[in-house]
């Protein structure tokens, strides 16, 4: 009896520990994920200096896109209702926040933690570089659509990278493996779909879709290590992308707790 309440106790100190670190570890991570995402302020360097190469490339995209959705109405009805309603930033953040809901009730409380952080970080992170770069949308004759604000990164392609991020990275653990690739497939094609859709509407430079990619994926790499790192200090060991963040999430404990019935004994002794 000694020596289990000994380990427990050791459990125990070890958890709130890791719990210390992690909040440490999630937060400085979301906080440095812009100025972290090296392909992005190339990019973002390139779009400041005006490189030519690259407003050919954006131009040349935007004219040919604009022209067919100006000869085919109903294919431009379909893509603003991909972008505008499916895609929609409003509708991705409320399937996360949905999910964040569900992993408290599940009482997996970090991953949730984990989410919620991804999320706003992916959000107010877009929303400053945006403010700061001060990028005009393009200029189109006869548009056929509209949107707000400034240019680059695209809000849209960014929240789409980080919610189906976050849903895969979350969910994983839930889906047979037989279907996995399948989920990961569908992620991709829709996170490029919603780059598609606000290029072909008019809405968006080819270059700030895939400064949104990119910097979306900065900040889905750096909380997502936040939370590795937080698997290492409590002692649960390396999870494979593969499997999701949580493969515990299964069970019936997602993760360490008072009990620390989650923890293995290998884990223990180490």
């Amino acid at each position: 009896m000694v020596v289990r309440a000994t380990a427990q106790r050791l459990r125990d100190r070890r958890r709130r520990a890791a719990d210390r670190r992690f909040g440490i570890h999630l937060l400085g991570s979301a906080a440095v994920a812009a100025v972290a995402a090296v392909p992005f302020g190339l990019l973002l360097v390139l779009v400041e200096g005006q490189w030519q190469p690259l407003r050919r490339l954006d131009a040349g995209a935007a004219r040919r896109l604009h022209e067919t959705a100006l000869e085919h109405p109903a294919w431009t009805d379909t893509l603003r209702f991909l972008s505008d309603r499916l895609w929609d930033p409003f509708t991705l953040r409320t399937v996360v926040a949905l999910l964040t809901v569900w992993l408290l009730y599940r009482r997996a409380w970090r991953l949730a933690a984990w989410s919620a952080v991804t999320a706003v970080a992916g959000g107010l992170i877009g929303l400053l570089v945006k403010t700061v770069v001060e990028r005009a949308r393009p200029s189109l004759v006869d548009p056929v659509a509209h949107a707000p604000g400034f240019s680059f990164p695209s809000g849209h392609a960014m929240t789409a990278t980080t919610s189906f991020a976050i849903l895969l990275l979350v969910l994983l653990p839930l889906v047979p493996r037989a279907l996995r690739s399948l989920c990961w497939c569908a992620a991709v094609v829709s996170v490029l779909g919603v780059g598609f859709t606000r290029i072909a509407l008019g809405v968006h430079w080819f270059s700030d879709v895939v400064g949104g990619w990119l910097l979306g994926l900065a900040v889905v790499a750096l909380t997502a290590w936040a939370f590795e790192a937080w698997r290492s200090d409590a002692g649960r060991g390396h999870a494979d992308l593969r499997d999701g963040l949580e493969p515990e999430l299964t069970g019936a404990h997602p993760e360490p707790g008072p009990s620390g019935r989650e923890f293995s004994d290998r884990s223990v002794r180490g």
